[in-house]
């Protein structure tokens, strides 16, 4: 009988993922792995009797949250990734995935201080360090905080470090422990280490969106007497571009008439299916058509850019909700009777 994935250890979740994956697929990352690892995920494979599809894609969904979370720290940090697993998948679940990302990180991957180091208290620790040292360091480094360290040293240091970073393969463990240490005790007075998240304006709208309209308006509006910037942070988080689909279809067309079609088109590239959809059938099949092809027309896009169009959206919806000509429904007093 197949077992609950969250009683899983982590060895057989991996066991499960290749299988769920297929031999073609999991032969290219098994022989990756170190030679324990795969005799461990291996012995699991073969002594697995059943996975149901309920188990396979909760472990599957896993391991995409958890691999987005990673791509999200590498670019941004991680306030970034926590902000946008927010927006997602909600504060509690986002905190979980980025538990265990972080976990994974503490124990495979060295120089976590450094990481947290900014450019300047790196260049400071590694003054009088050896080429070789520097080149090694700052491979563990995220490349945009490696870039600023090496942009600042000695012209004759830069190129031999970028040589030898270039050159480099394998480093022994003791080494690097030995680094590690050395680095750490110079950094440890300097960095903060992370610490528990806590509230904050994520926390705050996950609440806000929760109450009914007058318990949000009295909140916001004495917030905007204290404090003005903290005001509009939290009114233009409380209401994110994917909630859209939790409106009614007259609400999503007087919104539509706001805003420019090239700007949907953009804030619908990075949008689920069932966004995109509910967008498409509030509109003519003329005009659905026409953004359909307008998104195809754009390519790649940054994210930032889809991010700052549907900024721009959410702040139309909330203008409309503030002059009463859509509703945005929060239960309470504000639940619609018919």
């Amino acid at each position: 009988m197949a077992r609950d994935s969250s009683k899983l250890t982590g060895v057989q979740k991996a066991a499960i993922l290749f299988i769920t994956l297929g031999p073609e697929v999991s032969s290219g990352i098994l022989k990756r792995l170190p030679e324990a690892e795969i005799q461990k995920i291996t012995y699991e494979i073969a002594n697995i009797t059943s996975v149901n599809a309920t188990q396979r894609e909760s472990i599957l969904n896993e391991f995409v949250q958890i691999n987005k979370a990673r791509e999200y720290i590498v670019e941004g940090g991680m306030d970034y990734a926590r902000t946008l697993l927010g927006k997602a998948l909600g504060t509690q679940r986002a905190a979980e995935i980025l538990e265990k990302v972080s976990e994974a990180t503490q124990q495979y991957r060295p120089f976590s201080i450094a990481r947290k180091a900014d450019a300047h208290q790196l260049l400071n620790a590694m003054t009088y360090e050896h080429p070789q040292t520097i080149a090694l360091i700052l491979c563990y480094l995220q490349p945009d905080k490696a870039a600023q360290v090496i942009a600042e040293l000695p012209e004759e240091v830069q190129s031999e470090v970028a040589f030898r970073i270039a050159t480099m393969s394998t480093t022994s463990p003791m080494v690097i422990k030995e680094i590690e240490n050395v680095l750490e005790s110079k950094l440890s007075s300097v960095v903060r280490t992370e610490m528990t998240t806590l509230g904050g304006v994520e926390t705050l709208v996950d609440i806000l969106n929760q109450v009914d309209r007058t318990t949000e308006k009295n909140i916001t509006e004495s917030l905007e007497r204290e404090d003005a910037e903290l005001a509009d942070r939290i009114k233009s988080s409380m209401f994110v571009f994917e909630d859209i689909i939790t409106l009614d279809d007259v609400s999503i067309q007087r919104i539509l008439r706001e805003v420019e079609a090239k700007e949907l088109a953009l804030a619908l590239k990075g949008c689920s299916e069932e966004v995109g959809e509910t967008i498409f059938k509030n509109q003519s099949k003329r005009a659905a058509a026409s953004l359909k092809e307008d998104m195809e027309f754009l390519g790649p896009v940054r994210l930032m850019d889809v991010e700052k169009c549907q900024q721009k959206i959410v702040s139309v919806i909330r203008r409309l909700d503030e002059a009463g000509e859509i509703i945005i429904s929060r239960g309470g007093e504000d639940a619609i009777i018919v």
